[in-house]
């Protein structure tokens, strides 16, 4: 085992899509040595292809906070998951995975306006779980799967709303159960432990503001509650979702010989820091905040006026 104290960015560019692409094919192979991946590549590229405004039908993605990035920061998260399940016993089948993936890649297509929509995607906020159910239907149907694959991705993607009970949601099987649990995790992971969360935090703030998102006040407000906001997290990390976070490290102990949740570990760094620059300079927060977009500061602190 290393000694050296390892962060999340030591590994690769999450920034960069072929990076992460490259990593999620080296973590597959690691669960099916002889997995096909053409499905998979073509997926990666039907994604980008949409969040970039190339896929017919459909407008570029215009939301600042569920962007690119987190959806590739998801993928990732959930491929790493499913092999720290498989450390741990846990058996899937190769067209599981493939669901799995692709449930994660489209989880926020939600977010993107088709050509006859009026923007921003942001207000879609609310209801924009079942606006990717339907798009990733539609998408599996067009791409030769089946329709029971589509009721799959379904109950898996349901797993992403954060006020869903598990109870409440049709699965097609245990397998299905676990992946959706895995994918629910995967996107709190990956959003809350880029290194630039709290940086995104004020266009989170704005896409709330969009969709007219219950409770709002004002900026320092809502960033005051992030902590609240990661108690409520470990919660449904520990209830609803089974606890599997706990793959995380098995992951990375395999992996690359670390055997930390360095998820984890990046979450509660990310939240230490907010609850400290919150605790010192209030207001002034933004000045401690080296990549925050100060143009996004101002127009939250203009909307918090109205």
């Amino acid at each position: 085992m290393r000694e050296k104290t390892e962060t999340l960015s030591d590994f690769l560019n999450s920034k960069d899509p072929s990076e992460v692409y490259s990593e999620v094919v080296k973590i597959v192979s690691l669960i099916f040595p002889r997995f096909d991946f053409a499905p998979i590549k073509k997926l990666f590229c039907d994604f980008l292809n949409l969040f970039d405004g190339s896929y017919p039908g459909y407008k570029k993605c215009d939301t600042r906070y569920h962007d690119v990035v987190h959806s590739t920061d998801t993928f990732l998260a959930m491929a790493r998951l499913m092999h720290g399940a498989t450390v741990k016993g846990v058996s899937f089948s190769e067209k599981g995975v493939v669901l799995g993936l692709i449930s994660a890649m489209f989880h926020d297509a939600g977010y993107i306006l088709c050509e006859d929509e009026e923007g921003p995607g942001a207000r879609f906020t609310l209801t924009h779980v079942l606006r990717s159910i339907t798009f990733t239907q539609k998408y599996l149907l067009e791409n030769g799967y089946s329709r029971e694959d589509g009721f799959c991705c379904e109950a898996v993607l349901k797993c992403t709303g954060l006020n869903v009970k598990m109870k409440e949601i049709r699965f097609c099987s245990e397998e299905n159960e676990i992946l959706g649990k895995l994918l629910g995790t995967a996107d709190l992971l990956g959003q809350m432990s880029d290194r630039v969360y709290l940086e995104k935090l004020p266009f989170l703030y704005l896409e709330f503001r969009m969709a007219h998102v219950d409770g709002l006040s004002t900026i320092v407000n809502f960033l005051r509650d992030t902590p609240n906001f990661f108690k409520t997290t470990l919660d449904r990390f520990a209830h609803e979702l089974g606890g599997l976070n706990r793959y995380s490290r098995e992951h990375f102990r395999v992996r690359w010989g670390i055997d930390e949740d360095l998820y984890m570990g990046a979450i509660e760094g990310n939240i230490a820091y907010l609850r400290l620059i919150l605790d010192k300079c209030g207001d002034s927060y933004s000045d401690y905040l080296r990549r925050v977009n100060l143009g996004v500061v101002a127009k939250c602190e203009r909307l918090q006026k109205k």
